[in-house]
């Protein structure tokens, strides 16, 4: 199936406000000085989500491969100042994990990457790691499991 141009920005625009809309009911009010800027307030006073750092179909592309990642996922281990999450190569690509790593780079960039290709390229590991209360961050947009 092609999409024609109008469609795509369609598609990209309602994944856009799906977006918004799930961070907004997920994350809670957006601060005024945030809204202003175009951030979005994340932890009080610590964390901000620039959504203008993406255009829309930047976004959307973003939106799709977040969800690819988060369904793929083996392993997630909690360390000292985060989170690796772990992947196989055959599920998501070390392709992929950079592509979403340098579009959250650019939205958030409070976090620090680390790419691991380990076990003879068997498994594909992601580590977000930051300042402290990062880790709070990252259980709830990452939807990591309670212990």
């Amino acid at each position: 199936m092609h999409l024609t141009m109008k469609q795509t920005a369609a598609l990209a625009l309602a994944a856009l406000a799906v977006c918004i809309l799930l961070g907004y009911f997920a994350r809670g009010r957006q601060t005024a000085s945030a809204a202003a800027n175009g951030e979005q307030e994340i932890a009080p006073g610590r964390f901000y989500c620039n959504l203008k750092a993406l255009s829309p179909a930047e976004r959307a592309h973003h939106l799709l491969l977040s969800m690819k990642l988060l369904a793929a996922r083996r392993e997630i281990v909690e360390i000292e100042r985060g989170y690796e999450f772990q992947f196989s190569p055959a599920d998501v690509s070390l392709a992929e994990l950079a592509d979403w790593v340098n579009a959250e780079s650019k939205c958030c960039p409070f976090f620090d990457f680390h790419l691991d290709l380990e076990q003879k390229a068997k498994l594909l590991c992601l580590r977000l790691t930051g300042e402290p209360g990062i880790k709070q961050f990252i259980r709830s947009e990452f939807h990591v499991p309670a212990k």
